[in-house]
């Protein structure tokens, strides 16, 4: 009897051992989760309606009566092109091996690799492409409010074409594709630097190089259609949810708590750009309060993964801060045409977000610990990328606007600029 339970136990312990040898589990095939798969579907087509109908009515109801069609026509455009980019070559770019740390080679350029049975963790690959393709498309989009009724349309499809490839694909590599920013321990759960920061300051950089509108500061240039920006605003809202619980790529807990944070961060930004026009200028406005939301909703987008409620809290309180400053007292103290205040929202409301993640970071949460569990040099760390960042982005996007200034233009002349780029442009108006 004795030797039976040693030889029973001695198949169990052989078993055990064979059950976790490493060789064994690495020869073990990913599977398909199908709430996975349908939670990214769904996130998917949300994060694309960020950009048609989201940003495009964000944008066109903030521009001139005469320039509204021409915003519709570059988000629904960059769209397009961004999709075809992304397929030929800016999805390889980011996340193929390229064997270096700062960008991807071409192995996956028109997505040849793909097939039906391809799994990518637990959904198909496809899917991470195309989802990612969204987040392409909007970054791409972003840019384009801040260079609103003046800048022609070749001449933007050339920039925002060459800076997806040149700038949005590498700092994607950076960051989610093996790179150097995400090997360095940079946290960013769902494009605090990769989006945010990245269209920010390309939009800064390209407003400046192209110049103020015609009639800045002296005509009156506000908003013709409010109703379109507070739809377009509520889109991106509720689309952000695919953004950033999508980023988890899975129907999971991590999912469900990037959820709640966003709506906890958008709805405290929101009100905080309120109550602080309200006390300065008298009165709350329906533009302050969307333009706040949405700074919030930048803002926690790099700390959705990694924040609690109560970073989220104080996270929504700080961009709504920062932000309403950055489009109300910086864009005018240094004189900038920014038409749309990208860079006040998204520049400023991405840093300040990348450098709060380092603060408000839960290791219970995302698995990294922030300043306040101890670890004080996650600051520096997001310090680390945020400055590499905004210098390739910068430096990069000013050498394309050059670029297409010298070969084709980027600017309309003031007479097409009076008359208006829907109907110079585009042959079109609104009656």
């Amino acid at each position: 009897m004795k030797n039976l339970l040693k030889t029973i136990t001695l198949v169990g312990i052989l078993g055990t051992l064979v059950t976790i040898d490493p060789a064994l589990a690495a020869e073990a095939k990913p599977k398909l989760d199908t709430g996975d798969t349908a939670w990214l579907l769904t996130s998917t087509a949300i994060v694309l309606l960020m950009t048609i109908p989201g940003v495009a009515l964000f944008y066109a109801g903030m521009a001139r009566k005469k320039n509204v069609l021409s915003i519709l026509m570059q988000s629904f455009t960059i769209t397009c092109l961004i999709s075809i980019i992304w397929m030929v070559a800016g999805y390889s770019l980011a996340f193929s091996k390229g064997g270096n740390d700062y960008v991807g080679n071409l192995d996956f350029a028109f997505l040849d690799h793909l097939t039906t049975g391809a799994i990518n963790g637990t959904i198909p690959d496809s899917l991470f492409v195309v989802f990612q393709m969204t987040f392409a498309i909007i970054t791409a989009a972003l840019i384009t409010g801040a260079l609103a009724e003046r800048m022609k349309f070749s001449a933007l499809l050339w920039f925002v074409g060459l800076w997806s490839i040149i700038v949005y694909s590498p700092v994607t590599f950076w960051v989610w594709g093996g790179g150097f920013l995400g090997n360095a321990g940079v946290l960013d759960f769902a494009g605090g630097t990769v989006v945010h920061i990245n269209s920010g300051v390309a939009a800064l950089v390209a407003c400046i190089m192209l110049g103020k509108r015609k009639g800045y500061g002296v005509e009156n240039l506000a908003p013709h259609n409010l109703v379109l920006t507070v739809i377009g605003g509520s889109l991106l809202w509720v689309g952000w949810f695919g953004f950033n619980a999508g980023s988890a790529l899975g129907a999971n807990g991590g999912a469900a708590m990037a959820m709640t944070v966003t709506q906890i961060a958008a709805a405290a930004a929101g009100l905080t750009w309120m109550l602080i026009e309200w006390v300065i200028q008298k009165k709350p406005t329906v533009l302050g309060i969307v333009s706040g939301a949405v700074a919030g909703l930048v803002a926690i987008t790099p700390a959705a993964g990694f924040v609690g409620p109560k970073g989220a809290l104080a996270i929504g309180i700080l961009a709504g801060l920062i932000c309403f400053w950055g489009a109300t007292v910086l864009k005018h103290k240094l004189k900038y045409d920014d038409s749309f205040d990208v860079f006040a929202v998204h520049g400023l409301g991405g840093i300040t977000g990348a450098v709060l993640t380092g603060v408000f970071a839960v290791e219970a949460i995302g698995g990294t610990a922030g300043a306040l569990e101890g670890n004080i040099s996650q600051i520096s760390t997001q310090l680390y990328g945020i400055a590499a960042t905004i210098i390739w982005s910068a430096v990069a996007t000013a050498i394309i606007i050059f670029v297409v200034d010298k070969t084709i233009g980027i600017r309309v002349d003031k007479d097409s600029e009076a008359e208006g780029l829907d109907l110079n442009q585009h042959g079109e108006m609104i009656h």
